[in-house]
């Protein structure tokens, strides 16, 4: 370590949550310390579609998106990195996917949602048009490259005082320290944004909330398409999977019919979506299978499966796969957030959810503004 061992705020987890607590608290003067356990960025801050998706989600996930919207965009001007204002498209495939899709903008009307009949979603979208029957556009969503920025993000807090501490375990804790591996590190203020790992490191906590993790079959591939896929791409599978859309009358019944007519796939809990990429790839996913402790063997079913879809959707003869991985994420059953205090100074913050890249620079702010006051510091 080096010669400052102590810190106004020690993050634990350099994913893009306890980045966003490291970017918060140093914007308001404070002296900053993030210790990650691996050598760098490895988890599922990178290993994600880059899709910030802040208009499907709701209640407080939907108010955390939309304040980390503007802290996306400004970190993407100081350190560096790719950021596309593209929104997001969504194609309907079927009346009760458009029905979906009609009220939800019927609800947040039309700055967040517009409607777009079939000729106009054909227009904007390289996919096979046999079955399409119209579409949606949602302007207000972000995209990233998920392997450079967060990286990106380090890289500038680093060159901006924040102190990191790579390969270093977080080993137990008390009020105003945490044990590490490489010693004791001393803050009035630790946040613990390990995702996953809190079962590791806070186990009574996991177990209680019920914290499982997800595993994720996803692809980067190249299709020989007519025409760039201009933005992230939903599909029916989409729309019964984020909570904006779940609780409208229309959603039932296609989840319903989705589960009818593709009942093969019911164990792999599919989420058909696109996102493409800087270098013209596409990221393919993905599927949600969820555990105590993920298993390390992954079907190729999973992969088969998106491979499928995309073939039909797009009308293609060729999906070359570049890569296949498995993501992992924390997932709860009854919560999007786990947000405790555990011991007095140390506050565990994760997101139980796959929306850590969409929610956490708001819900970062949040959870500084709440421990320091709403009103910042003059930076030093």
């Amino acid at each position: 370590m080096t010669h400052q061992r102590r810190h106004d705020v020690v993050v634990v987890g350099a994913g893009i949550l306890g980045l966003a607590h490291a970017y918060h608290a140093l914007d308001r003067g404070l002296s900053v310390a993030v210790i990650d356990h691996a050598d760098r960025i490895a988890g599922a801050s990178v290993q994600n579609f880059g899709h910030i998706c802040i208009t499907a989600q709701s209640g407080v996930a939907r108010d955390y998106a939309l304040a980390g919207r503007e802290h996306w965009l400004d970190l993407s001007r100081k350190a560096g990195f790719w950021i596309s204002e593209s929104g997001t498209y969504c194609v309907a495939r079927h009346d009760d996917e458009m029905a979906v899709l009609a009220e939800f903008a019927d609800r947040r009307g039309p700055a967040a949602a517009k409607l777009l009949p079939r000729d106009r979603i054909l227009a904007a979208l390289p996919v096979s048009g046999s079955r399409v029957v119209g579409g949606m556009y949602m302007p207000g969503d972000l995209q990233v490259d998920p392997r450079g920025a967060a990286p990106a993000v380090a890289r500038w807090l680093d060159a901006s005082g924040v102190d990191f501490f790579w390969r270093t375990a977080a080993l137990g804790f008390g009020p105003g320290v945490v044990h590490t591996s490489r010693g004791d590190l001393h803050a009035g203020t630790v946040f613990v944004t390990v995702n996953h790992d809190i079962d590791r490191l806070f186990p009574e906590s996991a177990e209680r909330r019920g914290l499982l993790q997800c595993r994720l079959h996803m692809l980067r591939a190249r299709m020989p398409l007519p025409a760039p896929l201009p933005a992230p791409l939903f599909t029916g599978w989409s729309l019964v999977r984020y909570r904006g859309f779940a609780n409208l009358p229309a959603t039932a019944a296609l989840a319903a019919r989705l589960r009818e007519e593709y009942l093969d796939y019911a164990d792999l809990d599919l989420n058909q979506m696109y996102s493409p990429q800087p270098d013209g790839s596409i990221l393919l996913g993905d599927t949600h299978i969820r555990e105590v402790s993920a298993e390390p063997f992954q079907s190729e079913r999973g992969f088969d499966v998106l491979i499928h879809e995309a073939v039909a959707l797009f009308g293609v003869s060729d999906v070359t796969v570049t890569e296949r991985w498995q993501g992992v994420y924390s997932s709860a059953p009854d919560s999007e957030f786990l947000i405790e205090e555990p011991i007095d100074g140390v506050h565990i913050v994760t997101v139980t959810t796959g929306i850590g890249m969409t929610t956490g620079l708001g819900l970062a702010k949040d959870r500084i503004d709440h421990i320091f006051g709403r009103e910042a510091a003059p930076a030093n």
